[in-house]
């Protein structure tokens, strides 16, 4: 068994660490020194306590990760605008549809992921990932052309997942 260096020891998750301190700092309203000292130590803790929960984090791409959250973000501005016009407009210009989605990649987490955003995005709803099938079943509230809906997702969604975790694409994963 390979032995963890002395960082890896203190900081087993240094994402977490500076997460809890900073969240610890913006709950109280205070850089005091007091409180500093209190952020240091619940950086240190409490990953270090939650680390046997976590059992293995997956490498990921920062560059991708930026700006497939950029993505995201921007649609769900946009998308609530066009959902809030179709919403309070005559219902008779909503078009709701299933479809399904295939999936490139039997990657767990780039299948859980892309579901989340599909229902995240204001339009859409993931009803349930086959993993068997290899697909994602999802309603949309207004979609005159599936086909393009599913490519838009694929490409906007899908590739840049496959590329944040390097996930293998093709039948025989």
């Amino acid at each position: 068994m390979r032995k963890k260096s002395l960082l890896r020891r203190w900081l087993p998750h240094p994402v977490v660490s500076v997460l809890c301190g900073l969240v610890w700092l913006m709950l109280n309203h205070s850089i005091a020194s007091s409180d500093i000292i209190m952020a240091i130590l619940i950086a240190l803790i409490i990953p270090k306590l939650s680390a046997p929960f976590i059992a293995r984090t997956p490498n990921i791409y920062w560059g991708p990760t930026i700006h497939l959250f950029f993505t995201v973000l921007w649609d769900i501005v946009v998308f609530n605008f066009i959902v809030a016009k179709l919403v309070l407009g005559p219902k008779r210009n909503l078009e709701p549809i299933w479809f399904r989605i295939p999936l490139e990649t039997k990657h767990e987490q780039v299948n859980s992921l892309l579901a989340m955003i599909i229902t995240t995005t204001p339009g859409t709803v993931s009803a349930g990932i086959d993993q068997e099938r290899g697909d994602i079943l999802v309603h949309a509230l207004n979609t005159e052309d599936p086909d393009a809906e599913i490519k838009l997702i694929k490409q906007r969604y899908e590739q840049p997942l496959i590329q944040i975790f390097s996930a293998q694409t093709g039948v025989n994963q």
